[in-house]
């Protein structure tokens, strides 16, 4: 009785283990802000609707070009609205953040470059090119505008 007991309570320990650590990770923000992630969603709509209808390779490279602009400009801005928001105290933390995030994305561009080439890829490779690129500026993005959400 007692084995069945133990091996009773190692199951529901495991499930119970395995729910807690599959729940996606979440911050609490402020409420009464406005959902910054979702507004920057709003202005990038445009630009991924014009890649989504860009049916030559210079189509999507003008596309991702357009988009790639808008996306430094977004995470400019980002960055500066938080870097002015935070407490003086925690700005050096930011900016060197910043300075690693900024090696981190210059080595995956170099990456995406070097391996995603016209002759490996064919017409493919500027699709994958500016869509690898995208998605790092973006998530760089979202996550700042989270930071920020909290203040």
């Amino acid at each position: 009785m007692n084995t069945l007991s133990s091996s009773f309570r190692l199951r529901v320990t495991f499930v119970l283990m395995m729910a807690f650590f599959s729940l996606p990770g979440y911050a609490l923000v402020n409420p009464d802000k406005p959902d910054l992630v979702k507004e920057f969603q709003s202005r990038a709509e445009p630009y991924q609707k014009e890649i989504d209808k860009a049916q030559t390779t210079k189509d999507f490279a003008n596309a991702y070009a357009k988009y790639n602009q808008f996306l430094k400009k977004e995470l400019q801005s980002a960055y500066q609205e938080l870097i002015t928001t935070l407490p003086t105290s925690k700005r050096d933390a930011l900016k060197q953040s910043q300075k690693q995030w900024m090696k981190y994305r210059d080595a995956e561009f170099e990456f995406i470059e070097k391996n995603w080439t016209l002759e490996q890829f064919g017409s493919s490779a500027t699709l994958s090119r500016g869509g690898f690129r995208a998605r790092i500026l973006e998530a760089r993005i979202i996550t700042l505008l989270r930071y920020l959400q909290n203040y």
